[in-house]
């Protein structure tokens, strides 16, 4: 029974064709970003209490020792390492701001882009599970063994049938989903730990740090 429902032919018509058809779509380097992000579903996420807990030494440095002598400290986190980095030489939390700016957008931009290829994927994963049905239903017209060979033939037919639709469904259509999630999830907890810093940082009572601009009234 389980082997009617494996067929390699049709695994290899319908997968490697998918990902050789989306890689030609939509370019090789949208296909690595994708597979980046695909790989980054199974690693650690951005953890907002563990990166307050980092950052909460760079605002002891600074409330004791001022940006003058405050040294910066790293955990490891490129963004906030680097407005550790900005926040001691410029000692202004609107730059702070400008840069975490600068690190969503292009955040958001490799989510995009690997979701993008991702539903393109599942978009094509049924067309080759039809592509599938085609060849082995073409493959049925053989002289030898007439029953066998339709039998056979008739049965990749489905199974890759199958294929497709479980790849589309199963497959790459969750994948762009869960890429979506993580990505809102990862901004959202990345802003409230921003915030969370500059409060801090003004908090510390440390003076020349620049402000935020106040908005001007409507």
């Amino acid at each position: 029974m389980l082997e009617t429902w494996i067929d390699p032919a049709a695994i290899a018509i319908v997968l490697v064709g998918t990902l050789v058809a989306t890689a030609m779509r939509c370019g090789l380097a949208d296909s690595r970003t994708a597979l980046g992000a695909v790989r980054g579903l199974f690693e650690r996420s951005f953890h907002a209490t563990r990166a307050k807990a980092e950052l909460s030494l760079q605002i002891r440095t600074i409330a004791d020792d001022g940006f003058v002598r405050a040294e910066v400290r790293r955990f490891g986190d490129k963004e906030f390492d680097s407005l550790s980095d900005l926040i001691i030489s410029q000692r202004s939390i609107q730059s702070l701001h400008s840069e975490h700016l600068k690190f969503k957008e292009a955040r958001l931009a490799r989510a995009q882009t690997a979701t993008r290829v991702l539903e393109c994927a599942a978009d094509l994963a049924p067309v080759f599970g039809l592509a599938g049905t085609l060849i082995a239903l073409g493959q049925a017209q053989g002289p030898s063994s007439p029953d066998t060979g339709l039998v056979g033939a008739i049965a990749m037919a489905v199974v890759t049938t199958l294929y497709g639709l479980v790849a589309a469904n199963f497959l790459f259509a969750p994948l762009a989903s869960a890429i979506t999630r993580k990505s809102r999830q990862e901004e959202s907890d990345r802003d409230e730990v921003l915030e969370w810093l500059a409060h801090g940082i003004r908090q510390t009572g440390v003076r020349n740090v620049s402000p935020l601009p106040q908005r001007e009234a409507a």
